[in-house]
């Protein structure tokens, strides 16, 4: 879908689609709405007073204009009551708009039309470019199909043109642009999880982050086997070890502010297929485990963004990628691992492979300056137990980072909660043969889960976000289609734009 602004007479305007955002019980139309209800004879108008359009949250009601103006057809778009209207709203509603209309065969282009008047009636708290972004993230978000693999996929090639007055282009330019960038990096990060595992190897996903890395003039590099035995990474190479395919490490570094020696790390698990090793999976469903990298494809995509907004940042980006398969040579239960920091883990089920991936890249980002880090990962089962496919869970040793974590994913509309990380729970993991084990038994599995990663952060303030309920979905609803859905990118994005200006 390409997006665009325009200020051309809408009437003259050669598109299948006028689109008019209406909000409940406006009664009255405004601006471009009035115009154009004028040119049809007060169509519009009196569907309302019949309550024929009554402007609940993505209802759609089609009139055709049978030549009375030039675009094809009328669709008023119900945005909800004003009180209760956000971000969130307008993104659900446009993405069901795009997913449901403009993305059909027989329609390739609409003009949306942004009435000023009615946006002026918004909350104080919600801009004009806030809600343009949202537009423009539900159109793309809501467009978004993985047909790659079809022999007659569905190209998009819809045309989409927002309508604004002439003077406010300019200022209106910005939030399309970010708009698009954020959107363009969640359905990156959608491409790679729906990838299937044969494609997207640990080569494969390493050699995607080095050509972002040249396109946009970030640091990239990816440690190999030797390397990581070099450095001590057991835990990474013991999970590695059931896979004919080569793990690697990989370490993207974008340097907003050279002068600042602060660097956030974000640090995604990489496993691009988990069969569960040895303690191996239930056949059920286990396709959907080419998306267990879903985190490394959230954190790879969200420093392509920042190579675009340029905001005054240090990041570093780590994916500990491999397969956890059950080879001849795989991992076994009991088995014991050493870790890079030096710290032993008995292994108990080889299910529980993020938190080994994870230890390693966490203590490598440490040794490269990470004085903060957020952890991706799709951990535990159990977080959907706790919170169902709602949100995403948040666990962490900083209250601070921990607010700006879960303000960003309320400006974002990604919905996370925190669950507590009490020491008690601790001893569940206790090992008698090592210093922990990888697992800490069925109860509260998700914090347990969450606590072993957290002993590697160790005193660097830290958050594990686990999205193991969030990272696909097999119900498509406003903005999200079937597949893999892209959280958290855009709630990374707002937290680093959070924490710095954008250049």
């Amino acid at each position: 879908m390409k997006i665009s602004l325009t200020d051309k007479p809408i009437k003259n305007q050669s598109v299948d689609f006028i689109v008019i955002p209406y909000f409940e019980n406006t009664k009255q139309l405004t601006g471009y709405a009035k115009d154009i209800d004028e040119l049809l004879n007060d169509s519009i108008s009196k569907l309302i007073a019949d309550k024929e359009i009554v402007g609940k949250v993505s209802e759609t009601i089609t009139l055709y204009t049978f030549g009375a103006i030039k675009p094809k057809k009328v669709l008023i778009l119900g945005l909800g009551s004003l009180e209760s209207f956000n971000p969130e709203t307008a993104r659900t509603a446009f993405g069901r708009l795009a997913s449901k209309v403009l993305t059909t065969n027989e329609t390739n282009s609409a003009v949306i039309c942004l009435d000023s008047k009615t946006i002026s009636k918004l909350p104080k708290t919600l801009t004009k470019n806030q809600l343009v972004q949202a537009v423009v993230e539900g159109l793309i978000l809501g467009s978004y199909q993985f047909t790659k693999y079809k022999s007659d996929p569905n190209a998009n090639k819809t045309d989409v043109y927002i309508q604004v007055k002439s003077h406010e282009k300019e200022q209106v330019s910005k939030a399309t642009s970010v708009g698009n960038i954020v959107s363009n990096a969640v359905n990156l990060c959608r491409d790679l999880a729906n990838e299937p595992s044969n494609i997207m190897t640990p080569s494969k996903l390493a050699d995607i982050a080095k050509q972002i890395s040249l396109k946009t003039n970030i640091g990239y590099k990816a440690l190999e086997q030797k390397e990581m035995k070099e450095l001590g990474m057991g835990a990474l190479l013991g999970v590695a070890k059931g896979s004919k395919q080569e793990p690697k490490l990989i370490v993207m570094e974008y340097k907003g502010n050279p002068k600042d020696p602060n660097k956030l790390a974000l640090v995604g698990k990489g496993i691009t297929f988990d069969s569960g090793g040895i303690s191996i999976k239930p056949a059920t469903n286990m396709g959907d485990m080419k998306g267990d990298m879903a985190g490394g494809a959230s954190v790879i995509s969200t420093i392509s963004a920042i190579a675009l907004l340029r905001p005054s940042i240090n990041i570093l980006v780590l994916v500990p990628a491999t397969e956890n398969m059950p080879g001849g040579n795989a991992q076994k239960p009991g088995d014991i691992v050493t870790t890079m920091s030096g710290k032993t883990i008995e292994i108990d089920n080889t299910d529980a492979e993020g938190r080994l991936v994870l230890a390693d890249a966490i203590t490598y980002a440490k040794s490269l300056g990470a004085n903060q880090i957020i952890d991706v990962a799709t951990l535990t089962g159990a977080i959907t137990i706790a919170l169902g496919n709602i949100c995403a869970g948040v666990f962490s040793n900083n209250t601070v980072l921990t607010s700006e974590v879960i303000e960003a994913s309320n400006t974002s509309g990604e919905k996370m909660w925190e669950l507590p990380m009490f020491k008690e729970y601790s001893k569940q993991y206790k090992s008698k043969t090592a210093d922990i084990k990888n697992v800490g038994g069925r109860g509260a599995g998700s914090i347990t889960g969450a606590q072993i990663i957290g002993e590697f952060a160790a005193e660097t303030p830290w958050v594990h976000l686990d999205i193991a309920g969030t990272s696909r979905t097999t119900d498509p609803n406003g903005y999200q289609s079937y597949g893999a859905t892209g959280i958290p990118v855009r709630t990374l994005i707002q937290l680093i734009l959070n924490k710095s200006t954008i250049l």
